[in-house]
């Protein structure tokens, strides 16, 4: 009798702890519209059946959508899926002057092509790419589910629970920005985010 009250005092505990951890992440896409976000740059973003959907426009320019809000220490959790050529990413301790953005991206591109590396924009460049074998972790043609976990100046990537990378880098570390997602230049880019969550962290 002990032995199956202990077990579900455990259980409930579980459930308590797995219950929390869900409701400390904050929906960052509603389904509906762009409430908590900003457009930079005249190329598409929209939503359809409940899906963001961003999308090269007549211009063929960089484009961005960010959030209203900024962040520091986070774990930021997406589904993408690449309809065309995929060229874009995931920006986050950022800032936009237009469509110029500076701060750093977790790469979202069409394979061979380093998902998952960090590349610090009118910067350094690339700081770090995933090694080749792990582009096998990318389904072009079908949702990709991708984390970012940034805390202090440590930064990692996962893409379909693959460990895509991980860096320290103090630059990172000594800022904060928006969270943003782009549209490559160039035309013929087409590519549908859901489940776009975030976890504010404390750096312990």
């Amino acid at each position: 009798m002990q032995h199956k009250t202990l077990l579900k005092t455990f259980f409930f505990l579980f459930l308590a702890i797995v219950t929390f951890q869900v409701q400390a992440q904050t929906k960052l896409f509603n389904g509906k519209n762009l409430d908590g976000w900003k457009v930079h740059g005249t190329e598409k973003w929209y939503v359809d059946n409940g899906e963001l959907v961003c999308e090269s426009g007549p211009d063929k320019q960089y484009g961005y959508l960010a959030t209203d809000k900024t962040y520091k220490d986070f774990e930021l959790t997406l589904e993408f899926k690449q309809q065309a050529d995929g060229n874009s990413g995931v920006f986050f301790h950022s800032s936009l002057d237009g469509t110029k953005v500076s701060g750093w991206q977790a790469e979202v591109a069409p394979p061979g092509k380093s998902s998952g590396g960090i590349y610090e924009s009118y910067g350094r460049g690339w700081l770090i790419k995933p090694d080749p074998e792990k582009d096998k972790a990318l389904k072009m043609g079908d949702w990709n589910k991708m984390k970012i976990r940034v805390v202090g100046n440590q930064v990692t990537t996962w893409l379909n629970g693959t460990q895509m990378v991980e860096l320290n880098d103090e630059q990172i570390g000594s800022k904060d920005g928006v969270l943003a997602l782009q549209i490559h230049d160039g035309g013929g880019i087409k590519v549908r985010w859901r489940n776009i969550r975030v976890k504010e962290l404390s750096k312990s």
